[in-house]
């Protein structure tokens, strides 16, 4: 039982996490001005149409993974067979890896905000393989 609380509490943290972000690329996506926070700070200001199109994907990739995510620890119980413990593995590697790259990010702002987002994700991520 309490396995599957712990579970179910950081698959819903980081799935939270997941859609914050993808809610800020699909702002990005729509032309706000938040380009300095993603992408390591190459673009202030609005992203340019090929980086829009880029957030619109992202967007799609981490809505994905707030599902696989609530999936594995049962939270959602919709009847489709997902693998999702070798997705979840792959979600962590990425994720690692975003963290990484956001901590050595040349944008403060990014580094600043996205870091411990992702790291948060990452540790969920790592307790859920582990638990």
């Amino acid at each position: 039982m309490a396995g599957e609380s712990v579970m179910q509490l950081t698959s819903t943290i980081a799935a939270i996490i997941f859609v914050v972000m993808a809610v800020y690329q699909v702002c990005l996506f729509f032309g706000f001005p938040l380009g300095e926070f993603s992408w390591g700070g190459k673009y202030e200001g609005v992203l340019p149409r090929s980086m829009r199109l880029v957030s619109l994907i992202s967007t799609v990739i981490l809505l994905w993974f707030a599902y696989v995510l609530l999936k594995h620890a049962g939270v959602i119980t919709d009847g489709l067979a997902v693998p999702t413990t070798p997705w979840l593995w792959g979600i962590t590697i990425f994720i690692g890896l975003n963290t990484f790259g956001n901590f050595f990010s040349k944008s403060k702002k990014e580094k600043l905000v996205m870091t411990p987002l992702t790291a948060i994700v990452f540790v969920c991520c790592l307790v859920m393989l582990i638990w």
